[in-house]
């Protein structure tokens, strides 16, 4: 991979980065408010696996191997995905 193609992926991954810390902002600030939080608790774990998902995959493209990485994912469902042999041409 050539140097702008590096670069570019690693502003990805920090964008990626940035957009799972808002989330997971946004759903510290509704389960602040307990009325929402007993409302609303599975929208809110969605939120919560929603972050961790962008986390992941800014991880991922930070990494030095990929392939490697996305074994290493703590997501079954992201790994799944994302593991070369799942993946359709």
């Amino acid at each position: 991979m050539d140097e702008r193609t590096r670069q570019q992926i690693q502003r990805i991954s920090r964008v990626l980065d940035e957009l799972s810390g808002e989330v997971e902002g946004l759903g510290s600030r509704l389960c602040a408010n307990p009325a929402i939080m007993q409302a609303h608790m599975e929208d809110l774990q969605a939120i919560d696996l929603f972050a961790q998902k962008l986390h992941s995959l800014s991880r991922l493209l930070d990494a030095d191997c990929p392939v490697t990485a996305a074994h290493a994912l703590h997501l079954d469902e992201l790994r799944q995905r994302l593991h070369p042999d799942t993946l359709t041409h």
